[in-house]
Parts: C-alpha cells; sequence; structure tokens
C-alpha cells in the first residue's frame, strides 16, 4: 500500500527528495499514534475491498459527503437479487411476500442495530432531509411553542423553521463559541429554561446534531435527556455521527433521529430512516395521505383512515430491492467494528492537523488555520481549514479545489449547507446580512460575497472506513504547495 502511495506521490510532486522521506515519516505517524497498529486489518480491507481507489489512482478525502461501498456488499446484494424473484410488497401474492418480508427484515436490523427494537419505529425515507421534512411538516408547532436549534445544523433541519413559522411558532438560534465551534451551553440552557414546561413536549422543539457535518464537532448528547427533563421534545440529526459511531438509543433517547445509510456505508443511495419513539409517535399528525399510508379511503366519504405503526409515513412504494442492501451494510460495519474504524480516524485526523498547522510561509505566516477543537476527543473524522497567502488574505476555496481536483484528490468547499458556522467564522454580523436579503429578490453564493467584499467559505476534509496514512499525507503534500 505504502508503495503503490509512493509512486503517486513522486508523480504528482516530482519531488523525489521529499517522496524518499515517506517511510520516516510513516514510522514518525506509528510512533506519535502506537493506536493506529491495532488497525492494520483495515489496511487489508482497503486492499481487498477497496482496492479500485488505489487502482484508479484516486485520494478520497470527502466520507461525510458519502461514504464508500465495500466490494463485498454488492456481491452480497447482486446475489440476493439474483437468487430472488420480488414483486411490489404493496400485496399478498408470493413475491410481494418475499419482498415484504425482505424490508421487514431490514426494519428489524436497523432497530438492533442501533439497540432501539423496543422503544421506537424505524420509517425507511428517501434520506435523512426527507426524514427531517416528516418532522417538519408533522409536528404540533403553534403560538406559544417555540423551535431551539443550534447554529451549526444542516440546511435541512434549517427549514423546519419555515414550518413552525407557518404555525405561529417561534424560532431561536444558540450560537456557537467561536474559539471551538461548540454550542455554548450557557445560551442553550438559557434558551431551554425560558420555554421549560412541566410537561413533556409541551415547550417545543429542540433540534441540534450529534456531530456537526462541517466541522466534525461532536456535540454531548447529554443535551437530549436536560431538554426533555425541561418539557422540550428532541429532534437528533444523526447523518454525520453514525458512520464512526455507536448510537445506542437504549442510553440516549431522543423523540425522533434523522439518518442516511450511504453516509454509514456508502451503497445503497436513496435510502435514509427517520426513528420515532413510540411515545412521540402519535405527536406528529401527517397533514395528507399517499399510497401505502392509509387503511382506507373514500372518494364519496371524503374520508381516510391513516395506519398507525411506521406505514403512516412510508409514501408509496419503499425501495424494497435497495432496502436487503441495508441489512448488508450494518453487518459490514460491524465485522470492521465503529470503535476500530474511529480509532484509526482519530489518529489520522490528529497526524493531519498537527502536519497542516505547522505548515510556515517563508516569513514565518501559518499556510492554514484549522477551526474546531483541538481535543481529539471532542470531533470525528472531519478537519475544516481554509488556506491563506503570506500576507494573511484567504485563498479562495474554489482555487483550492481547482488544484486539488488536477491531482485527483476529493474533497468538499464551500459552506457544506451549513450557513450557521460558515457566518460565526467569517464574522459575519447579522446587520450586513440582513443588507444583502433586503436588497434583492433572489442571490447566490458568489453574489453575496461580491457584496459583502468578504470571501466565505472553507475547505473540509473527512475520513472514513477506508482512509489510510497515505490519503493523508497526499494532502498533506498539496498542502505544502500553497507555501510561498
Amino acid at each position: 500500500m505504502l508503495l503503490d502511495w509512493l509512486k503517486r506521490t513522486q508523480k504528482r510532486t516530482q519531488n523525489p527528495t521529499q517522496a524518499s522521506s515517506t517511510g520516516e515519516r510513516h514510522a514518525e505517524f506509528v510512533h506519535r499514534y502506537p493506536a493506529f497498529a491495532e488497525t492494520r486489518e483495515i489496511d487489508e480491507l482497503r486492499a481487498r475491498d477497496y482496492a479500485r481507489i488505489d487502482r484508479n489512482g484516486e485520494v478520497y478525502l470527502d466520507y461525510t459527503g458519502g461514504s464508500l461501498y465495500a466490494e463485498s456488499q454488492l456481491k452480497k446484494h447482486l446475489e440476493l437479487l439474483g437468487d430472488d424473484v420480488l414483486g411490489n410488497p404493496h400485496s399478498t401474492n408470493p413475491t410481494s411476500q418475499r419482498s415484504t418480508r425482505r424490508v421487514e427484515e431490514a426494519r428489524q436490523r436497523v432497530l438492533r442495530y442501533f439497540n432501539a427494537s423496543d422503544d421506537y419505529f424505524c420509517v425507511f425515507t428517501a434520506n435523512a432531509s426527507g426524514a427531517l421534512k416528516i418532522v417538519g411538516e408533522s409536528y404540533p408547532f403553534a403560538p406559544g411553542k417555540r423551535f431551539v436549534l443550534s447554529f451549526d445544523n444542516h440546511n435541512s433541519v434549517n427549514g423546519l423553521r419555515e414550518f413552525a413559522r407557518s404555525k405561529g411558532a417561534e424560532t431561536h438560534y444558540v450560537p456557537l463559541d467561536i474559539e471551538d465551534l461548540a454550542i455554548s451551553e450557557r445560551e442553550l440552557k438559557r434558551q431551554l429554561e425560558h420555554g421549560r414546561s412541566s410537561q413533556p413536549g409541551e415547550a417545543g422543539l429542540f433540534a441540534f446534531p450529534a456531530q456537526s457535518n462541517v466541522s466534525g464537532v461532536k456535540h454531548p448528547l447529554e443535551y437530549v435527556a436536560y431538554a426533555q427533563e425541561r418539557g422540550w421534545d428532541v429532534l437528533l440529526d444523526a447523518a454525520a455521527f453514525v458512520p464512526t459511531n455507536r448510537l445506542d438509543l437504549s442510553q440516549v433517547k431522543p423523540d425522533y433521529v434523522s439518518l442516511s445509510f450511504y453516509k454509514m456505508f456508502g451503497y445503497p443511495t436513496g435510502i435514509g430512516a427517520l426513528l420515532i419513539r413510540r411515545k412521540a409517535f402519535e405527536k406528529l399528525q401527517k397533514p395528507w395521505f399517499a399510497g401505502g399510508t392509509v387503511q382506507l379511503v373514500s372518494v364519496l366519504a371524503d374520508r381516510h383512515f391513516l395506519n398507525s405503526n411506521h406505514e403512516k409515513f412510508e409514501d408509496g412504494t419503499l425501495d424494497y430491492l435497495g432496502l436487503p442492501a441495508i441489512s448488508i451494510g450494518l453487518d459490514h460495519l460491524e465485522r470492521v467494528g465503529l470503535q476500530k474504524i474511529a480509532s484509526r480516524i482519530q489518529c489520522l485526523a490528529g497526524w493531519l492537523r498537527e502536519e497542516l498547522t505547522d505548515l510556515r510561509h517563508s516569513n514565518g505566516a501559518p499556510v492554514v488555520r484549522v477551526f474546531g477543537p483541538e481535543d481529539p476527543a471532542r470531533r470525528g473524522g472531519t478537519v475544516l481549514l481554509n488556506f491563506y497567502a503570506p500576507d494573511g488574505t484567504t485563498i479562495p476555496f474554489d482555487s483550492i479545489e481547482k488544484q486539488a481536483n488536477v491531482r485527483r484528490i476529493s474533497i468538499r468547499t464551500g459552506c457544506f449547507c451549513n450557513p450557521g458556522i460558515d457566518e460565526v467564522n467569517h464574522c459575519l454580523s447579522s446587520e450586513e446580512l440582513a443588507r444583502y436579503f433586503s436588497s434583492r429578490q433572489s442571490g447566490t453564493y458568489v453574489d453575496m460575497i461580491q457584496f459583502l467584499g468578504k470571501l466565505r467559505g472553507a475547505v473540509r476534509i473527512s475520513l472514513g472506513i477506508a482512509s489510510n496514512f497515505a490519503d493523508v499525507e497526499a494532502f498533506v503534500d498539496f498542502a505544502r504547495l500553497q507555501q510561498r
């Protein structure tokens, strides 16, 4: 593996002196992060199940955008489809019954994986955004109730404020501490105490990510019980958390949990889930119905009866051919071991942060600024950063991405559908943002940058199940090219 990477590095950098030190750097890395040696089985996994990455000369550093699937997942799914005849599950014929059984096996596998079998419904959706939309359109927002959410929520959570507003509820954001991008605990407690109620869920809805999709910050899951004890329902966006962390819903019990399976194990795309705590299920009032969600509909009587379980929210026909792949993917994660994956990523992300932070221009100015907490226990495998010229000006993120693309390095740039973190990191004020929105009927990200006269956005590196030392070193080498 190391030899393959060395050849690619020599071709990219044309710097044999630097390339010759690769072995020494790897030895230094293992010395500094001895826990990495305990994850060597994943190097074997990469060579066996993810060989296409190196075969194609790719450096994949966008696991938060989408994880990569193992070749064995595809083989098992193809074998299953090739051996069976599966029909639309909305019937009772033999092929339909087999599909129904496969779907329900996948549902039970998900619930077992999250240790939630006795306490939650699993509703299959198209993705995490689809799961969040169910909560937004069905939650009983009303005048006097509040919707509280952290600054670093994904736009699919931010969008729920439109449902809250349409029903007369107030929306309040909890800011982040600019030093480490963690939720301001003082302000969070102030907001939750302000709407406090002695009745469960009467205060309103509190939403936050278990792990930020941008900064990688892991927020304390203790916030769930703290909010519930004060009369709040809690929506936990777990999409960026569960690919490398175990979420045990027998210990932490949010009312609603959203996730996407391709973020966890790459394949299939187009399937997510909303996990609904049974005691919070009836609170969601579906505002419409569709095929598959009803027990009975009358045209003449203009009436309908909704299903009373997970089917109430599963509109239309599920992806009954894709759902068996969910069980295969979860089995794959468990065979590799989440703890092993998390330990490996912590080592790699730690090395990457340290190496990038140490880079200096000839005048001593930093090449890179890394955002977020230094404590590895408080962050996942995401490194958020920006590049700077020797005079301290920010190098536009699109320029960095174009250069990375030439070297077949896949990273993510922009604001990552998470404007709150971007506004905090760039010290934007509500006044200047309000001036922009009030000055026009529509706009774009580039247009806003030109209006504000300030660069926005950042570069995001995210590691995952198949990441190795060669990947992070490739990006460190790329970052060195920015030195002046």
